[in-house]
Parts: C-alpha cells; structure tokens; sequence
C-alpha cells in the first residue's frame, strides 16, 4: 500500500457513514483515554517521587535524632555508673559513722579531740624535694 501525501488526502472525500463516525468516535475516544491515561501516569510519578524524598528526609532525621539519643544514652550510662559508685561509698561512710570506734578516730584526726590524759602531737608534714638524699 502506497502511502499518500498531504495534498493528495484533502482531495479525497470523505465516506459518510455510520461505521465510519463508530469508527471515528472510537479512535478519539482511545486517544482521550490514552491522554488521561498519560496524565494520572504522570501525576501519580510525580506524587511518588515527592513521596519518596519525603519518606527519605524523615529516615535521615530520624536515624540522625536515634544516633543522638545512642550517644546521649553512653554518656547516661557512665553518669549513672559513678554516681552508683559514689553512693556505694557514701553508703560504706554510713556503715562507718554508726560505728563509735570510727567516729573517735574522725574526731581524733579533724578534730584534735582527745580522751583524758591523751596528748596529741601535731607534726609537720614531710617535704619531697631533692633535699631529701
């Protein structure tokens, strides 16, 4: 089949049908679907893709808050070991206090305080310098 031009289709006249409006009418109606076709494709890429950016920038922020919240964590952790050790201390000062014999050696050694006829001697500290040989 010989392909006609341009010039050659306008002189031909048209065969008015039915079949040939059907016809007609069903073409325009493919080429309609296909262009709202088209456009949902291109809507619904176009929300895809800003859905995907979104879900992207949320992922980031929420993996950059998590890793604070590790490093906030640590840094809690220590903090709490220490202050366990210092109330384990603090608990041990306790046991020491209700003890008598501790308590006279406190007051003994900060305190000066002495029993009858005790003496105490305050004796000066020992220097560690090169004069020491």
């Amino acid at each position: 089949m010989k392909r006609l031009s341009n010039l050659e289709k306008r002189n031909v006249s048209k065969i008015e049908s039915t079949y040939v409006s059907q016809q007609e009418q069903k073409v325009q109606t493919v080429a309609r679907k296909r262009r709202g076709l088209v456009r949902r494709l291109s809507v619904m890429g176009v929300l895809a893709a800003v859905l995907t950016c979104l879900l992207i920038s949320t992922l980031m922020s929420q993996a950059s808050v998590l890793e604070q919240k590790k490093e906030q964590k640590k840094k809690l952790t220590t903090q709490l070991t220490g202050l366990k050790n210092d109330q384990k201390d603090l608990e041990d000062e306790v046991t020491k206090l209700n003890d008598d014999d501790y308590i006279a050696k406190l007051a003994r050694r900060d305190y000066f305080l002495s029993d009858k006829g005790e003496i105490i001697f305050n004796l000066p500290k020992k220097k560690q310098d090169s004069d020491s040989y």
